[in-house]
């Protein structure tokens, strides 16, 4: 008889650091000790909430282009982004509206992108850190090659790419990780786990018992954390980072949570999902959660609650304002860092369409 033996065992953690109700599920953080620190996460989360309810309003009056909500999903962008430091560098998809907002990316320029104008991307804040990716997947690959360059250069930073759990099933996001871990490279993977690919559930997608064990093929660790307990990702994304610059490796962090909204505004959640299910998930979302600690706490009240939604409504409607009159680009810019001498067949469309002053043809 051949003999058998046990050649590898592995183990996925959850973690979660405050319940539904915004009560305390174990020891917190020191940052969470912070009253500071706990109310900018839920100013930023509301932001970003603010934020997502305008780009859809325009939306759907013909002055935004097609959108994805993030709706539900807060509490994963900035609780990640919260962890980085200044030099990281954030590789995201395109529901990272929180993410991009706490590394210094505006509101202007996010109403940009998403109202087809490039000029978004050109961020004033962050000038490393990746525009957003609609291709679902692929720019998992380009966060394994910032991360290399940081080892290549023995500079103490890390990367931190997010994608949905649909991003698991594309050979890139494999691809990346086993990169990620043949190189011992800076790498933070969050997956943004909101249990749908579009109108694939999670269950339908993927038999793996958690997206979190992906990262063991990789030779990577993995963990599960409540993505709607800001708290929670925070701290693990923090532990993460850390530990990827200090040179031991990449990590992956698959986060729980829910699309509460449809997948962008071309796509009609009701056609597959109840709103049943919907409704129930409303009690689980990030937050309200947040907001009940902070009242638990006595650091927050309805005086403040009031004036920050004024403040943030304020403040997003007056960058809508500022997109809405932004001039458009001249049509000639879609071609315009693609070629240094303009091919005769597109010379001949830029004079139809855009005439180009004398001595300016090259």
């Amino acid at each position: 008889m051949p003999a058998t033996r046990i050649a590898a065992r592995f183990e996925v953690r959850y973690t979660r650091l405050l319940d539904a109700e915004g009560k305390a599920a174990g020891p917190l953080p020191g940052f969470a000790r912070d009253p500071a620190a706990l109310v900018a996460l839920y100013r930023a989360m509301v932001l970003t909430r603010t934020f997502d309810a305008k780009a859809i309003a325009l939306q759907r009056t013909g002055r935004l282009g097609t959108y994805a909500s993030s709706l539900g999903q807060e509490a994963v962008a900035v609780g990640a982004a919260a962890a980085m430091a200044p030099d990281d560098v954030l590789v995201p998809s395109f529901r990272e509206h929180g993410a991009q907002l706490w590394r210094g990316v505006t509101l202007h320029e996010l109403f940009l992108f998403w109202g087809g104008d490039e000029r978004g991307n050109d961020f004033a804040g962050p000038r490393e850190d990746f525009p957003i990716s609609v291709p679902v997947g692929s720019h998992a690959l380009h966060a394994a090659g910032v991360a290399l360059a940081f080892k290549l250069r023995h500079e103490a930073r890390a990367a931190l790419c997010i994608f949905g759990d649909g991003a698991t099933s594309k050979g890139d996001v494999a691809e990346a990780m086993n990169f990620a871990g043949v190189w011992t490279l800076p790498l933070v993977f969050v997956i943004n786990n909101n249990g749908w690919a579009i109108s694939v559930p999670r269950a339908a997608q993927s038999a793996a018992q958690t997206l979190a064990q992906k990262a063991v093929a990789a030779g990577i660790p993995g963990e599960q954390v409540d993505g709607n307990d800001v708290i929670a990702m925070r701290a693990a994304t923090e532990a993460a980072l850390a530990k990827a610059r200090a040179g031991g490796g990449a990590h992956v962090i698959e986060a729980l949570t829910y699309r509460l909204s449809d997948h962008t505004t071309a796509d009609d959640a009701s056609r597959y999902r109840s709103d049943a299910e919907v409704s129930q998930r409303w009690a689980e979302e990030p937050v309200a959660r947040l907001r009940r600690h902070l009242e638990g706490a006595g650091l927050w009240d309805k005086a403040a609650e009031e004036a920050l939604l004024h403040e943030t409504a304020a403040t997003v409607e007056e960058a809508a304002s500022a997109y809405l009159a932004t001039p458009a680009q001249a049509p000639d810019s879609m071609a315009a860092f693609t070629y240094a001498a303009w091919p005769a067949a597109l010379a001949a469309q830029r004079a139809w369409f855009a005439p180009a002053p004398a001595g300016t043809e090259g």
